[in-house]
């Protein structure tokens, strides 16, 4: 990367699980917010999380009257004969001067395009667009403004992809960091029968359990299937597919057969993604507490602010909120990750 180029200044796009999150991450320091709404039509569909249309407006109210920008997620894919609920969200966001709408189905993007063409549309992480040709559709057929970019690309790569397309790139720097291609995983549909594309969820809480032994072993499932086991003391994590330990007749002693559990912290690149041209930074968490909320948001606007100085920020307070401890810069740096 050119040290040469001067980085320019990014929106630091947080997350909101609740009405309360939201109003913690723009007290924080957040350019803007993303949430959803009570339903299938955001990839965070679960219970306890999102907005009712009522506490949307008035969190856009909060955010607007402190200079920040809410963004709606509508980004999952209707199922045929569904329609209307992601119809019905977009007129919502309409209807509460939402900054954004973040899409990922191109009949939802062709929809919003064509009947609120004041809405600024943002392609969600959801489509999976990876390349200048794939971007440049979207922009073309349904004027979009972002591009939310999957984990699988390095930063020169992002460079080069800026160079190439008419619109915004908003990149991952901080939080869970699953699957490498987003929008296209089919595993706990497999298990559960709901999609984390169409309905929203991945894990839905109503097929996780938690069973404990005498002697204290601690096993999760999802559904019948056993994703993880751990000792007597030792710390459960949210049982997801991908990143259960498991064992088979090649590999006896149990493995995390797809994915370690770690997050991406990418506080060490932040120089190198704004000089490579991306325009907004997302931290990801909408079902984190309050007190990540406020912890990450603080640390990365105090980091962006140095930068923008001349300054060299320290993040490394953040390994205390990372999953298992453990981060990555996955892809971002090398390819080598996988």
């Amino acid at each position: 990367m050119n040290d040469h180029v001067a980085p320019r200044r990014p929106e630091l796009v947080c997350p909101a699980g609740t009405p309360a999150s939201l109003r913690t991450a723009v007290d924080a320091g957040a350019d803007a917010v993303y949430c959803g709404l009570q339903n299938a039509t955001n990839a965070r569909n679960f219970p306890g999380l999102n907005f009712s249309p009522d506490e949307l407006g008035k969190s856009v109210d909060y955010a607007h009257a402190r200079g920040a920008k809410v963004l709606l997620a509508v980004n999952t894919f209707p199922p045929a004969g569904q329609f209307q609920l992601w119809k019905d969200a977009i007129g919502i966001a309409a209807s509460v001067a939402a900054d954004a709408i973040i899409v990922a189905d191109i009949g939802v993007a062709a929809y919003a395009a064509r009947e609120f063409p004041q809405l600024r549309l943002h392609l969600s992480v959801q489509a999976g667009a990876s390349s200048p040709e794939a971007i440049r559709f979207h922009c073309e057929e349904f004027n979009v403004r972002r591009v939310v970019l999957p984990r699988i690309l390095t930063v020169a790569e992002i460079a080069d992809i800026h160079r190439q397309i008419p619109c915004e790139i908003e990149a991952f720097v901080f939080g869970n960091i699953g699957m490498m291609a987003e929008g296209r995983c089919s595993l706990t549909n497999y298990v559960t029968g709901v999609s984390t594309n169409m309905d929203g969820v991945c894990s839905p809480a109503a097929d996780v359990h938690y069973e404990e032994e005498a002697d204290g072993t601690l096993t999760t499932k999802l559904g019948s299937f056993v994703i993880d086991r751990y000792g007597c003391g030792e710390n459960g994590g949210y049982p997801t597919i991908c990143k259960g330990r498991y064992s088979c007749s090649a590999q006896p002693e149990p493995y995390y057969a797809f994915e370690e559990p770690r997050s991406l912290n990418l506080s060490a690149l932040l120089p190198d993604l704004m000089r490579a041209g991306v325009t907004a930074l997302k931290i990801e968490g909408r079902q984190r507490s309050r007190a990540y909320v406020r912890s990450v948001v603080a640390a990365f606007r105090k980091a962006v602010d140095e930068i923008m100085t001349g300054k060299q920020p320290s993040l490394t307070d953040l390994i205390a909120l990372t999953e298992g401890h453990k981060e990555t810069q996955g892809a971002f740096q090398s390819k080598s990750w996988r």
